[in-house]
């Protein structure tokens, strides 16, 4: 009897385990739900890394500028994409992404409601929505630099949250968004123009409004140098930008399915490594000694100038467009500096908007489908010098009217006074390094909290 149960009972539950695998066969994975999947989590991963650049940028802007602002500079890296997030969220990527108008914006999705079926993703929207999100922060965060050690931070915040909500998105839709320059064939896989030029374009804009720091230029026309106090932390910077680009260009293919990433990820290291070898050249024909700070920037100039084309041109073409990247960052530098005097501690203006428009117009000839070099004619590269032009002329406009306005509602300046402080002190009433001052001797003073110098009794006893 018990043995005829025992027969009858496992009888049953192996029925019951076949049925129920029957049934889990019929209902999970099949190869479409895979790959969505897998290019899900592909284009987070991508989304990760590219806002792990903030980090990269906050260390080149706090390296290459004086340790008196350096909390300054972490404050405003740390709030474009904050404040960036949110504006993005609500308004720009509707600008950027919803069903066109007239060529020229979105004009649906706001709040990211609604549907974006005309998008075509194979993603889910919300993956798409924090991947064109931290792009968003990319191009707000450029300007920072070029106006680091000068800026009031409530002008700061403004200026970030219109970038991200409309200068930055209207640009997106052109290019990415289904717009005019999309219809025309423009090449932009990963935003040269749309987030580097944007970014660069404003800085330039910015820090002429501005004006130099105070001590830069003398009386006589004379530049002076005013050297970074880290340049340990603005390599660290460069090293994790590069990193981070491995998520800005292959990732940009929002699929992980496609066996592209891979090679975009070569053309993206070939550019960035030709960048930094010809600006070491460079800078050691020039200066008699290769340049530490200027060949960061190269390094990163290779980056900015190979992300518009990096699936469309072959490794050889990514590393010319690199090396001549390399070589255009120094003397666009020494021209912003030395001509037109633009106040850029950073070099963004020369590394995003330069190489970023040259990046792109370098499209025209490399692609291989449809490059001049490749015999395909003048037809794209025309494009491409129409979509750079337009892009210029968007963003020099609109930010012109931008930092005017600020600088006469708000003002955009610090005083004088907090300047030569330092606007860690002036702004935030806190100092990055606040146990160490150093005289103009150069020698080390025991300090207070306050900065105030005296032997540790007279502390105490002002304490």
């Amino acid at each position: 009897m018990f043995k005829t149960f025992l027969r009858v009972s496992l009888i049953t539950i192996l029925l019951l385990l076949l049925s129920t695998g029957v049934v889990w066969a019929a209902d999970g994975p099949t190869a479409e739900s895979n790959a969505v999947a897998i290019d899900t989590v592909w284009t987070l991963v991508a989304a990760f890394l590219v806002f792990f650049m903030q980090a990269g940028f906050a260390m080149v802007e706090t390296g290459f500028t004086r340790a008196k602002n350096a909390g300054n500079i972490i404050m405003k890296n740390l709030m474009d994409f904050a404040a960036g997030s949110i504006v993005f969220w609500l308004l720009g990527f509707a600008l950027m992404f919803g069903v066109d108008k007239a060529g020229l914006i979105g004009s649906t999705g706001f709040g990211t409601t609604g549907t974006f079926e005309h998008l075509g993703l194979s993603i889910p929207l919300p993956a798409f929505l924090i991947f064109q999100t931290v792009f968003c922060a990319t191009a707000a965060t450029i300007v920072s630099g070029a106006m680091a050690e000068r800026t009031k931070f409530s002008s700061y915040l403004i200026y970030s949250v219109i970038i991200s909500a409309v200068i930055y998105p209207v640009v997106g839709h052109w290019i990415w968004g289904g717009g005019w320059l999309a219809e025309r064939g423009m090449i932009d896989f990963a935003g040269s123009t749309v987030v580097h030029s944007v970014g660069g374009w404003a800085a330039m804009i910015g820090a002429l409004v501005l004006g130099p720091r105070i001590g830069k230029y003398s009386k006589d026309g004379k530049v002076n140098a005013i050297p970074g106090h880290n340049i340990t932390l603005g390599a660290l910077g460069v090293f994790i930008l590069w990193f981070g680009w491995f998520g800005f260009n292959p990732g940009s293919t929002v699929s992980g399915t496609t066996p592209d990433i891979a090679t975009i990820a070569v053309t993206t290291n070939l550019a960035a490594a030709s960048g930094a070898i010809l600006t070491m050249i460079v800078t050691w024909l020039r200066y008699k000694k290769p340049d530490v700070s200027m060949t960061l920037n190269g390094a990163l100039a290779g980056l900015v100038g190979i992300t518009a084309g990096t699936a469309a041109v072959s490794p050889v073409g990514a590393a010319l467009i690199g090396a001549m990247a390399g070589i255009l960052v120094v003397f666009s530098v020494e021209f912003f500096d030395r001509v037109v005097k633009i106040d850029d501690p950073v070099g963004a203006i020369s590394v995003h908007g330069v190489c970023g428009a040259f990046g792109t117009i370098m499209v025209g000839f490399f692609a291989v489908d449809g490059g001049l070099l490749y015999g395909g004619g003048t037809g794209l590269l025309v494009t491409q010098l129409t979509g750079v032009v337009a892009v210029f002329a968007w963003t020099v406009v609109t930010a012109s009217i931008l930092f005017k306005t600020i600088k006469a509602v708000v003002g955009l300046r610090v005083k004088p006074e907090e300047e030569i402080e330092g606007l860690d002190i002036g702004e935030h009433g806190m100092s990055a390094y606040g146990d160490f001052v150093m005289c103009p001797t150069g020698a080390l003073k025991a300090t207070n909290y306050n900065g105030a110098p005296g032997s540790p009794e007279k502390q105490a006893a002002r304490l």
